[in-house]
């Protein structure tokens, strides 16, 4: 629609409702005027007949007054009870002009219905009458000229008529006079009717504008919620945002207090999200997170807040009664949910969760220390070996200062201060070196001596594990370098890698990188992963191949703690199995574990790969594991870890030891 067109209609409407305005008041005005007309009617009557009698002309006139009233009236019920005025105002005000005119027409002829008139004598008084109903006929229509002048016209002028025909000078100076005031009443009439229309104009327009400016601020209420909404939901999810979950930890911890009550944090992280991301690509990763929280709102019902903190961080907030129990129940039940496998574009996906549980008051009196204790107990429950819960131990808060110390101080600690020591791999029938395991020191100049693990998941969570991988491995190919010249030239070197470097980076390329820098064949280099870095093929699998193609050996540490795969062993070609220590320690009293270890090492030689078992601590271990066939063992038996720069004395003592040439 064009502007024109729009103003036209504007105006259209604007007209008709002003035709309802004047039709409504003139409705209103109605049974009152023609109540008055009425009543003067029967004055006008009573006054001719005060000298004459009833005449019957009179007595005729009289019944046209009232009959053309009656009319009126039923005309007014009836329009009252149509949709007339709202519909077509213009007509019904039609209507009501020819009704008033009809009513004037019997006023004008009431002269002429009495017997012998005189206009100039008695019967002057009728003039009053007669001009009194013209005028209020104007000065009660003011909302519209053209019926109250119908009306108003006739009489004032069947006054002047019968003025002038008298003849005489004084009637002709009041016929003018009428005339006159019958200019001014009709000028009065249309000026009056003007006004109103202005003034309904101007109400119906502010009536527009009241619903225009209802109808604007209606518009923004809902844009604010609307606004609102966004500002606190996750637009993926649809699940509160980190926000609004810092306003209802708030709110809800102010609630307990008042209230002498508890809240439980629940703080899940998703295990193995990233790998997911990185292979299948981010819509099948978004499309996980909006099933996590289906799955989540599924499990909570309407208990709690729930809230995606960003990435594949959840959060949930329990409050009410019997909160640590509710706490114990949903992360349980959460657990089960997230172990459900998916599909998800034609992907099968499995993935875990981890999840940290506080308490307000029992372990934090607000909410950012909550959030912290919930945040240490799911670092716990994902150091423990994800997909599980743990609730939070102030014992927490120690370890989690050493931890943050730890993370601080490694960077600068990979630069010098941390090393490789390595242990020896003999094997049992000839005493021969024929390897060395790398392990990762670390004495700190405040908390001493750093164990591995704490070493390794501080670069994890520091984003230092590929520089500490590339630290150890720079070392391990700097001793392969130096074994030639100790009468080892054929020795291997082994570095552990866990299964979350994995998701980190690409280990391959790490070392690749290293290895190639320092000149060293592959073949010579041996990586130690667990079990659960073969089982989990997705996020392991492409990388393992890669190190397989790259020619490095590969064993699998602490074989036997997990549940792996033929197929996957035979798959990536492993080159070694390493016994867990559980079942070296004791093995020359355990005929459990003498059963166990003689099947691995049947298992070992079916596969052609080679078994070397860990933890041998005693000369009874070693002979035990010799007769079981056991060919190659390292433990604190055949030498402890130690310092690259004790090695070549260690060697030689060695060698003298065997009585032989190390080969």
């Amino acid at each position: 629609m064009s502007a024109a067109d729009s103003g036209d209609a504007t105006k259209t409407a604007l007209a008709l409702n002003v035709r309802r305005a004047q039709a409504a008041a003139m409705l209103e005005r109605m049974p009152g005027t023609i109540a008055t007309n009425a009543g003067v009617s029967i004055s006008a009557l009573l006054v001719t007949c005060i000298d004459r009698g009833f005449t019957l002309h009179a007595l005729w006139w009289f019944a046209a007054a009232i009959g053309t009233l009656a009319l009126r009236l039923f005309a007014h019920d009836f329009i009252q009870r149509s949709d007339l005025p709202s519909r077509a105002p213009e007509t019904l005000l039609k209507l009501m002009t020819f009704g008033a005119l009809m009513s004037g027409l019997v006023w004008a002829a009431l002269p002429y219905a009495i017997d012998n008139f005189h206009p100039l004598g008695l019967d002057g008084c009728v003039y009053i009458l007669m001009c009194g109903m013209g005028t209020g006929a104007v000065l009660m229509g003011t909302g519209h000229s053209a019926s109250s002048l119908a009306f108003a016209l006739p009489v004032h002028v069947s006054v002047i008529v019968t003025f002038l025909l008298t003849g005489e000078l004084s009637g002709m100076l009041l016929g003018l006079n009428v005339l006159a005031l019958t200019i001014v009443l009709c000028k009065s009439s249309t000026k009056s009717e003007s006004i109103v229309i202005g003034s309904v104009k101007a109400q119906l327009s502010a009536t527009a504008l009241a619903v225009s400016l209802s109808g604007a601020n209606r518009d923004i209420l809902l844009a604010n919620e609307r606004l609102e909404a966004m500002a606190n939901s996750d637009p993926l999810t649809g699940l509160a945002n980190r926000a609004a979950f810092n306003a209802a930890l708030n709110h809800g911890i102010t609630e307990a207090t008042a209230e002498g009550g508890q809240l439980g944090l629940l703080i899940l992280d998703l295990d193995r999200f990233k790998s997911v991301n990185d292979t299948f690509g981010h819509s099948v990763g978004d499309a996980l997170l909006i099933e996590i929280a289906a799955r989540l709102r599924a499990s909570m019902g309407e208990t709690g807040t729930i809230a995606r903190l960003g990435g594949d961080e959840f959060a949930i907030i329990i409050g009410g009664d019997n909160v640590w129990q509710q706490a114990q129940a949903s992360a349980q039940d959460i657990l089960v949910r997230s172990r459900q496998p998916l599909v998800i574009d034609g992907h099968p996906v499995t993935i875990g969760t981890s999840i940290g549980i506080s308490l307000f008051p029992s372990h934090a009196a607000n909410a950012e220390d909550l959030f912290i204790c919930a945040d240490m107990a799911l670092y716990r429950a994902k150091d423990g070996g994800r997909d599980q819960w743990r609730a939070f131990d102030p014992a927490f808060r120690a370890e989690a200062d050493r931890r943050r110390q730890i993370e601080h101080d490694l960077a600068e600690a990979l630069d010098g201060a941390l090393e490789a020591w390595f242990q020896p791999q003999v094997q049992l029938a000839t005493g021969t070196v024929v390897g060395f395991e790398a392990l990762v020191r670390w004495r700190h100049p405040v908390l001493g001596p750093i164990s591995p693990p704490e070493i390794v998941a501080a670069a994890q969570s520091a984003n230092l594990a590929d520089r500490l991988t590339a630290t150890i491995a720079a070392a391990g190919c700097r001793l392969l370098n130096d074994l030639p010249g100790l009468g080892l030239p054929q020795a291997t070197v082994a570095i552990n890698v866990s299964p979350r470097e994995f998701e980190l980076y690409d280990v391959a390329d790490v070392l690749n990188r290293v290895t190639r820098a320092h000149g060293i064949d592959p073949a010579l280099f041996e990586i130690e992963i667990t079990e659960e870095a073969i089982l989990d093929a997705l996020v392991s699998g492409p990388q393992l191949k890669q190190i397989e193609r790259s020619g490095y050996k590969l064993a699998v540490d602490d074989f036997g703690a997990g549940h792996s795969s033929l197929a996957y062993l035979v798959g990536l070609k492993v080159d070694q199995l390493k016994l867990d220590r559980r079942f070296v320690t004791g093995i020359e009293t355990s005929r459990q574990n003498q059963e166990i270890v003689g099947a691995m090492i049947g298992l070992g030689r079916a596969l052609s790969m080679d078994v070397v078992a860990e933890g041998v601590e005693t000369k009874d271990e070693a002979e035990t594991l010799a007769a079981l066939g056991c060919s190659i063992v390292q433990g604190y038996f055949l030498g402890r870890p130690m310092p690259v720069e004790r090695l070549p004395h260690w060697i030689e003592e060695k060698r003298k030891k065997v009585g032989h040439r190390v080969a």
